[in-house]
């Protein structure tokens, strides 16, 4: 075994561990089955902000008051919040097929594979041709009724507003970008952005639903994508997380706005599970990145 390899502990070490460390383990039992059912790394994106912060950066050791039961508390909180941000994004998922299948269907039933039809950026380099083999694999791994029915009907091919339904998210996304201009800002327009706000948007949530898909976490999380955002006081609604985007809290604040702007799906819902924070002293809500005046925001009330 190389050296540079971890020994194993059992259960119990890693709970001896934790305790050697400063974190409060009240009933060690509970500890150990808790740890049967989430895997120590998993739980330790929940402590990280308890570690104690060095000269060099973060410690062993934890800040006074930290305890077992807090983690686990933060960690089901983000099971909560991952579950409810899935949910909601869903139907707005759905509604940018239904938007965008249609605006391209106005150009050509077929739009989608003829790619004179859309804009520049569909001639440009090979982006294109990548994703129509990705399309071409979607479609043939597909086990939907209606692409069985375009199979025995019309040898196959989809019109644009079906085809958008077996395309994920982030070729749903290629799509929008490859789009001609004119549908690209029809669409933006009615979330009252520009085109490129609305790629970038797209971009930024399709790595939101990847995180909640793959059980990943969204608690104290810095995002890679920053999505970019109208001129101050354009949509004012925004303005009060425009310093938080790249948090978890500024991410949902885009959901709100979609749900809101669409009328689809349930915006009580986030606003709900970010009031169930657990009371943990150490860590306040403020490490999703919410402001302090959160819940009084135009899109949180």
């Amino acid at each position: 075994m190389p050296a540079s390899v971890k020994a194993y502990k059992t259960y119990e070490e890693q709970v001896d561990l934790l305790a050697s460390r400063g974190m409060g383990v009240a009933d060690r039992d509970a500890a150990i089955k808790q740890l049967q059912h989430i895997n120590y790394y998993r739980l330790s994106g929940y402590w990280y902000s308890f570690r104690r912060q060095g000269p060099s950066g973060r410690d062993d050791s934890f800040y006074a008051g930290t305890t077992f039961t807090d983690v686990v508390r933060l960690y089901s909180f983000d099971e909560s919040l991952r579950t409810a941000t899935f949910a909601s994004l869903t139907p707005i998922e759905l509604a940018l097929r239904a938007l965008l299948g249609h605006a391209l269907g106005m150009l050509d039933e077929c739009a989608h594979l003829k790619p004179e039809l859309l804009g520049p950026r569909a001639a440009q380099g090979t982006s294109y041709a990548t994703w129509m083999q990705r399309y071409k694999k979607s479609l043939a791994d597909s086990k939907e009724d209606f692409v069985r029915h375009h199979h025995a009907k019309y040898g196959g091919t989809l019109p644009v507003w079906a085809a958008v339904e077996i395309l994920d998210w982030g070729a749903l996304t290629y799509l929008y970008g490859f789009s001609p201009r004119q549908t690209q800002d029809n669409i933006a327009d009615k979330f009252g952005l520009t085109a490129p706000q609305l790629e970038s948007w797209m971009k930024s949530l399709n790595v939101l639903r990847n995180i909640c898909a793959h059980h990943g976490r969204l608690f104290n999380k810095v995002h890679a994508i920053k999505p970019k955002l109208p001129n101050v006081g354009h949509l004012p609604e925004l303005d009060h997380a425009r310093q938080e985007m790249n948090r978890t809290f500024g991410q949902l604040t885009l959901i709100q706005h979609m749900l809101r702007t669409l009328d689809v799906g349930r915006p009580e819902l986030l606003p709900a599970v970010l009031r169930s924070y657990p009371d943990v002293q150490l860590l306040p809500l403020s490490h999703i990145g919410a402001p302090p005046d959160w819940a009084t925001a135009p899109l949180w009330n």
